[in-house]
């Protein structure tokens, strides 16, 4: 399996980009309309502020999902037993963002969520008809206005040679959501696991887009769309002493859109979060 690399502004962007969605659960861009020096910005201060006291502020909320979630209460992933080597603070909308950080983190998310309504216009038009005919309503009208679209902010810390045998910066896992979006981390560790189970390094040039699906869009489209398992690995040598920082977003429809028979898009959040151990 091959991650496609697609130029944001080729002719045929939008097909090359969907059927790589389709075939492998990824895809890539480059030359996209998400600023770099933004994210290079937003990587340095989010990184002062994991190395600052002041996370200890904005604790997370067990209700609202928001806030400061520290290496203690990190996610486990659906069917790991260790839980993630992380910590991470969770920004929406209505949400709590350090005030020094605000401005910048609301036009990422801004940047963003625009792309993201784009692209999955993107795969709307070249989703085949009677898979189409699942959607209960066009894509980029389910994230429309949504208050549960969710920008991570992560911080892999270094490695101290104390860390359980087995556990990893980020179990094997898919994603909840619909469509997830991520600029290329500071360091490399991405990993996506291709039809035959092996693992692939996802391309990490500074200056490319990873997008990927999520369960949502699987259980949507009926599976046209595959979920694909991903994980970020622990580095050795001298990137172990290294801080790793992501920013993926999280396309997330609103609660009442229908996902399938089975599924509205809020009880399938909620099955999830319970699955996670970070809802009751």
């Amino acid at each position: 399996m091959n991650v496609r690399v697609v130029d944001y502004h080729a002719p045929d962007a939008a097909e090359q980009f969907t059927r790589s969605l389709h075939e492998t659960g990824f895809g890539v861009l480059v030359n996209h309309p998400v600023p770099q020096d933004l994210v290079e910005k937003i990587y340095a201060d989010w990184l002062a502020f994991f190395n600052s006291q002041a996370k200890y502020d904005y604790a997370f909320s067990m209700e609202r999902q928001d806030g400061w979630f520290s290496p203690e209460v990190s996610e486990t992933a659906k069917g790991a037993t260790l839980k993630d080597i992380k910590e991470y603070f969770h920004i929406y909308p209505w949400g709590r963002v350090p005030p020094q950080l605000k401005a910048d983190t609301d036009r990422y998310y801004a940047i963003a969520n625009q792309l993201a309504q784009e692209l999955l216009s993107w795969v709307q038009q070249y989703t085949p008809a009677h898979i189409a005919a699942h959607y209960t309503e066009p894509l980029s009208h389910m994230i429309a206005d949504s208050q549960k679209t969710l920008l991570r902010v992560l911080r892999y810390p270094p490695l101290t040679g104390q860390e359980p045998a087995g556990s990893l910066r980020a179990a094997a896992h898919g994603d909840i959501n619909l469509l997830t979006i991520l600029p290329a981390a500071n360091e490399p560790g991405l990993q996506v696991q291709d039809k035959q189970g092996e693992w692939l390094d996802v391309p990490c040039d500074f200056g490319t887009l990873v997008v990927n699906i999520g369960d949502m869009l699987q259980e949507a489209s009926a599976g046209y769309y595959p979920s694909t398992q991903h994980r970020v690995v622990n580095p050795s040598g001298e990137g172990a002493s290294k801080n790793r920082i992501s920013l993926p977003l999280f396309l997330h429809p609103r609660p009442e859109v229908v996902l399938s028979e089975r599924y509205t898009a809020d009880s399938y959040l909620n099955e999830r979060l319970r699955e996670l151990g970070v809802k009751m």
